[in-house]
């Protein structure tokens, strides 16, 4: 482990100017906190073999955050703190990140605290690069992809991301108008889904559906007033789903650009739905939809129909 005690080095600062979007993007990085979560990013991602400091802390002459081999984004570095490391936090991240070769740094209780987004900090955090795929470039599955329009809260953002990688969804694609997929509470909310599915990215939600539409999938905004219900609309093939923000909802131009417009019925005397339970209830009636068309196709089959 590399000891780092003064609140001006490099990767300290680092750290704390990961906190922001604009630190993000300028570095290409994201963090990410909790002992599970660093584990389970330990799991999902390769390290490549060049490091962008050295032993001292200090930035030498720059260095790809990708791994050569896989061509996804790697684990940089790991941050604890000195009560994280005499717990448990050893043997069950430390070790683990030595191992596998990542470079892992001790920081003081009072300097990690610093550099931490949350009030009470587990002690550890791990630096990655971030995973920005261009939907335009994506060769996308069979199945269900969720685009994202206007999606700016936290939970909701991170909710739908933690539900698609449940349900077994083909991608999320954000647009330009949603929270940033990097925001810390974001991460946090999907729960380590974000290593599990594809997270594409396309400049506005019209291009993301001529993209999608391009590409052999039915357009189905989510709208109050849709006049099709979900329970009566086919969702049984490739589908991209739309999910609007609870302000606006899907915007005028891709709702009128949609195959179809589907409504989840609402016989109580609620409003509206919060966007990460529509989301949720609209994938899993396609999950229904395509189980039961898959079960059908398999009787067939048995049956010589």
């Amino acid at each position: 482990m590399i000891r780092l005690t003064s609140s001006q080095n490099p990767v300290v600062k680092e750290i704390r100017a990961l906190r922001n979007k604009s630190g993000r993007n300028e570095r290409g990085l994201y963090f990410i906190e909790g002992a599970r979560f660093v584990a389970e990013a330990l799991n999902e991602f390769v390290v490549a073999a060049e490091r962008p400091y050295t032993d001292s802390g200090n930035m030498p002459v720059s260095t790809s955050v990708n791994s050569p081999a896989s061509g996804m984004p790697d684990i940089k570095y790991v941050a604890v703190s000195d009560s994280f490391v005499s717990g448990d936090g050893y043997e069950s991240i430390v070790k683990p990140c030595l191992d596998r070769g990542v470079k892992v740094y001790s920081l003081t209780d009072r300097l990690f605290e610093s550099v931490s987004d949350t009030m009470n900090p587990q002690g550890v955090l791990a630096v990655l690069g971030m995973k920005k795929e261009r939907l335009e470039d994506a060769a996308l599955r069979d199945g269900i992809l969720v685009i994202l329009d206007g999606i700016r809260d936290p939970g909701n953002m991170g909710t739908i991301v933690r539900t698609a990688d449940a349900a077994g969804c083909a991608g999320i694609i954000v647009t330009d108008g949603c929270v940033d997929l990097y925001n810390p509470k974001v991460l946090r909310s999907t729960m380590g889904s974000v290593f599990h599915l594809p997270v594409l990215h396309c400049g506005s939600t019209t291009e993301a559906v001529d993209i999608c539409r391009r590409k052999g999938f039915l357009i189905c905004a989510s709208h109050m007033e849709g006049s099709v219900s979900i329970y009566d609309a086919d969702l049984s093939g490739n589908v991209a789903v739309v999910i609007g923000s609870e302000a606006e909802g899907v915007c005028d131009e891709v709702l009128r650009n949609s195959d179809m417009l589907i409504r989840i019925p609402m016989t109580g005397r609620a409003e509206s739905l919060n966007a990460a339970v529509a989301a949720a209830i609209i994938i899993y009636e396609a999950v229904r939809q395509k189980s039961y068309t898959e079960m059908k196709e398999r009787a067939m089959f048995k049956t010589g129909v």
